[in-house]
């Protein structure tokens, strides 16, 4: 997970670039035929300063390798953030930053 972190004013601007495959579970795979199993985002979470900020449900209709962008108020810099986000096999990946 790549996160960039912009502060302007008291407004974070929040990137985040997830690798991820991000499958539907309607794709077929064209050497066996077999249709491959959904595997997708479905939940993200940031938390500033340990308070949840953003709660993002996502789904399979998210593309492969997803960008998301969030914008967020009343921010200072040397604030902590933690980004989250777990999947529908319930792998997950986290990340701390800190805004300089």
């Amino acid at each position: 997970m790549r996160v960039n972190i912009a502060l302007k004013g008291d407004e974070a601007a929040v990137r985040i670039l997830v690798k991820h495959p991000m499958e539907t579970g309607l794709r077929k795979d064209k050497a066996s035929g077999k249709v491959i199993p959904a595997h997708f985002i479905k939940h993200v979470v940031i938390k500033h300063k340990g308070q949840q900020v953003v709660d993002a449900k996502c789904g399979v209709a998210v593309s492969k390798d997803p960008f998301f962008f969030f914008k967020i108020k009343g921010v200072a810099s040397g604030d902590d953030f933690n980004i989250s986000w777990t999947d529908n096999e319930g792998k997950s990946e986290s990340k701390d930053e800190k805004i300089g």
